[in-house]
């Protein structure tokens, strides 16, 4: 059968894509797991590739061939093939990946010891160009207690779920669980996901003595992951969802490549 290939047509705009594939696919994974080894989810993908100004468009079904082959093992020591793969099999100059995936860690509460699963969203950004980049990330739910409401009031303070963002490109290991303990000791106080009386005293007590603007957040961050020698660039992000006021408070620092 001789089925028309328009995406092989020639393209006479002269236009180049930076980018151009398939968004929003859910697939199982396989991920990393400090104390389990390997831990079971569902990842949500973006994929694509440039595409040369001479080509009218991409095959959008290799996407998905291509992930195909990959999902079954761990997939961060899968995504340069994956990303080579798809760079040969549709001659792109480069290839990109985006990954989010819901990552569950035991967590037990402060007082009670109680054991119960927390969820993190967690994140895995590749791209090959000339050189293959990888950056892992975790957006951590924290609670920060702000200094001012407490310095001025006679009782009390206001303070708020806020998410700490973490993203680094590095060399060597590094595991989601320790980006998801440096929010945390960043914080006021952690999130818990199963608290009694006894843990929320605590908590509401931790976060009162502790109290944190986002500025101090994301400098708490950025001081150690600037120590941290394997970290070769970062971002860091605190976004606070402010209980006395209708909009957020917010802080980024960003630092480029060392390697």
């Amino acid at each position: 059968m001789n089925i028309p290939d328009l995406q092989s047509q020639t393209d006479l705009r002269h236009i180049g894509i930076d980018k151009v594939g398939v968004k929003g696919i859910r697939y199982p994974i396989m991920v990393d797991d400090r104390d389990n080894k390997t831990q079971s989810t569902i990842g949500e993908f973006n994929i694509y590739v440039d595409l040369h100004h001479s080509k009218r468009g991409t095959h959008m079904s290799r996407f998905l061939e291509v992930l195909n082959r990959y999902h079954r093992d761990a997939i961060i020591g899968q995504l340069d093939k994956l990303l080579l793969e798809l760079k040969s099999l549709l001659k792109a100059d480069a290839a990109y990946i985006d990954i989010v995936f819901p990552y569950f860690l035991q967590k037990r509460a402060p007082v009670s010891g109680i054991s119960s699963l927390m969820d993190y969203q967690c994140f895995f950004n590749a791209s090959f160009a000339k050189d293959y980049k990888l950056w892992i990330g975790a957006v951590v739910p924290v609670t920060a207690l702000c200094p001012c409401s407490k310095e001025i009031s006679e009782a009390g303070a206001h303070n708020q779920r806020s998410l700490v963002t973490i993203k680094v490109r590095y060399t060597g290991l590094v595991w989601l669980e320790e980006l998801i303990c440096i929010a945390e000791e960043a914080s006021s106080c952690q999130v818990y996901p199963l608290l009694k009386r006894p843990d929320e005293k605590f908590v509401t007590e931790t976060a009162y003595s502790r109290p944190r603007f986002v500025e101090d957040i994301v400098r708490e961050v950025t001081q150690k992951l600037e120590d941290d020698p394997r970290v070769l660039e970062f971002y860091v992000e605190a976004d606070s969802f402010e209980s006395i006021h209708n909009h957020n408070a917010y802080a980024m620092v960003y630092r480029p490549g060392r390697d």
